[in-house]
Order: C-alpha cells, then sequence, then structure tokens
C-alpha cells in the first residue's frame, strides 16, 4: 500500500499539475480585451486557460504589435499542453504575421473571426481621410489591399485553421464600398486564405461577432473537432 501511495505522489510530481490547453485571445484594431471576454468566459468555462490579451494596436507597425503581443501571451500561458488562438479581425493578422518568422512549440488550433486575410477595401477608401491615420495608427495602414498590404504579403497558412465571416452590417456606407457580402469592414471573400481547414459565414456583424453565441459555440466546436458545426 505505501509503495503505491508512493508511486502515485512520483508520478503528481512529474505531471505538472497546472498544464493544460492554453487558448490566448487577441482583439483587433482599435479594440480592447473588454471585446474578448465573453469569450474568456466560455473558454475558462470549458476548461481551458485562457490568456484575453489587451495590447494598444494603433501604437505601431503589424510587424512589431505581432512579435509583442504573441510573445507576451506566450510566457502568460506558462506550462500548457497546446496552446490554440482565437483573434478578432487584425488580431488574426498578427498571429500570421508572427508564424512567418517564429515557431510555437505544441502550436493547436487557430480561430479566426473577421480576419481582413485578404485586405479590406475599406482601408483603402478611407486612409487618405484626415484623421484616419489618427484612428487607425500605423497597423490600419496596412490593412489595405494595395501595395502597403501586409496580409497579401504573408502567403498561405501552414497551421490548422478555421475562419468564420460574417454577412451583416451596421455600416451600410462601408458595405456599399466592399464587394459581394459583408460583415461592415470586410467582404466574405477576403477572409479566407489558401491553406485554411474550414471556412464558415455567419449572419453576424464585424463589431459584435465575438460576443454572439452562436460564434462561441462555433469556437469551442473547431479547437475541439478541427471543423464547425453544419447542424
Amino acid at each position: 500500500m505505501r509503495r503505491l501511495i508512493l508511486i502515485v505522489f512520483t508520478l503528481m510530481i512529474a505531471l505538472p499539475a497546472n498544464a493544460q490547453e492554453c487558448v490566448v485571445l487577441l482583439h483587433g484594431l482599435a479594440k480592447t480585451e473588454r471585446d474578448m471576454r465573453k469569450l474568456e468566459r466560455r473558454l475558462t468555462s470549458e476548461g481551458f486557460k485562457a490568456i484575453n490579451l489587451g495590447y494598444k494596436s494603433r501604437s505601431d507597425s503589424i510587424k512589431q504589435l505581432s512579435s509583442d503581443a504573441v510573445s507576451s501571451a506566450l510566457e502568460n500561458c506558462g506550462d500548457y499542453k497546446e496552446v490554440h488562438f482565437v483573434t478578432h479581425s487584425m488580431g488574426g493578422i498578427l498571429v500570421r504575421q508572427y508564424l512567418l518568422n517564429h515557431e510555437i512549440d505544441k502550436l493547436g488550433r487557430v480561430v479566426m473571426l473577421g480576419p481582413p486575410n485578404q485586405g479590406s477595401e475599406a482601408v483603402d477608401s478611407y486612409q487618405d481621410v484626415p484623421g484616419f491615420k489618427m484612428i487607425g495608427g500605423p497597423a490600419g495602414l496596412q490593412l489595405g489591399t494595395g501595395v502597403l498590404s501586409v496580409p497579401r504579403q504573408l502567403g498561405a497558412v501552414e497551421f490548422d485553421l478555421g475562419i468564420i465571416a460574417g454577412t451583416r452590417s451596421v455600416n451600410l456606407i462601408l458595405s456599399t464600398i466592399l464587394p459581394g457580402k459583408d460583415d461592415g469592414k470586410v467582404s466574405v471573400e477576403s477572409t479566407k486564405v489558401d491553406g485554411m481547414n474550414d471556412h464558415i459565414a455567419m449572419p453576424v456583424t464585424h463589431p459584435f461577432m465575438m460576443k454572439n453565441k452562436r460564434v462561441i459555440n462555433q469556437v469551442v466546436h473547431f479547437i475541439r473537432a478541427g471543423e464547425f458545426s453544419r447542424e
């Protein structure tokens, strides 16, 4: 009996008690970690260690934001079995930029909500409007579809990626600029990228999709199953 207790105790020491699947949440441009809290609470309730990272999205270029934000988030994950990412808008571009030059140990699945993977025509139309640079910052100017577009320079993805696109808009003016169906900021087609595993369009808007219960259900489903639910 004493020997059995000793074996169990040894195994408990050998296996880190805090090691679990970590999910990094990255908000989009001009957003904060508050916008991702509903997702954070749900993922925590599902048994994940959720790292809801706030970063100054308008303070620097996409390359610098990517290096700072993703590195910091991974440090906060601590001792993890696997690390997943759930991103909104520009947050997805930060992950793609980071993985262009870095490897993430035990990388799991990535879910992007409304990512401008091919850039956004809305940025093309508004980048010369007075005040846009102040509102969008250096990174905002890099989210268009022209020569300065960072998303268009990143190439195909080589990780397990699921993308959720929105088809409803609260900004009808911007929607007239965007081709086809859109979420008010990004067209459905521009969310797609070569190498993605799954893609689904849902009747949600860009600013609020991360708080939608059905979207959150799909996020959890993809992280667990590697595909979205079509039920």
